[in-house]
């Protein structure tokens, strides 16, 4: 089994408990909003990590990360953007498993005709009262994606 964690919105907050969730992962993907490369020097000391950049990530840094990104794990594929309302101008390509996003600071867990959704909310500076939350997947031998959700 492999373990990826899935990260978004920290707006240059990487709190201990996100790192506490993380450690042990075998990579760390952040669907952006990252907010300063520090965050991405932080999570890179516990797992390589794929990042896209968010609205918010607008510095000099961020020209380093792409809008969005398709990352080969485990034996699948996922399409990562940071805003899912973005999907119809920035198109999944076909065979991905799985669409990660962020943007919305909400956690969400869908599978639509097979394809795994996943939102794993902000887990950067509070924002409207919503919970701090992290992802992770177990990628298993069987080729399943188990999501989990992690209210920090």
């Amino acid at each position: 089994m492999i373990r990826v964690g899935v990260i978004s919105d920290t707006h240059g907050l990487l709190r201990p408990e996100a790192v506490h969730h993380l450690v042990g992962v075998a990579h760390i993907i952040h669907a952006g909003d990252i907010g300063t490369e520090d965050v991405l020097e932080e999570l890179r000391r516990i797992a390589p990590v794929s990042a896209i950049r968010g609205n918010v990530d607008t510095g000099d840094w961020a020209r380093n990360y792409r809008d969005t990104e398709t990352v080969h794990l485990g034996g699948h594929e996922f399409y990562i953007l940071h805003d899912l309302n973005e999907l119809g101008s920035k198109p999944a390509p076909v065979s991905v498993d799985a669409v990660i996003c962020g943007h919305s600071h909400r956690a969400s867990v869908k599978t639509i005709d097979g394809v795994l959704y996943l939102n794993p909310g902000s887990a950067g500076p509070r924002r409207f009262k919503l919970p701090i939350t992290l992802a992770t997947l177990d990628l298993d031998e069987s080729g399943e994606i188990r999501p989990i959700v992690h209210t920090l």
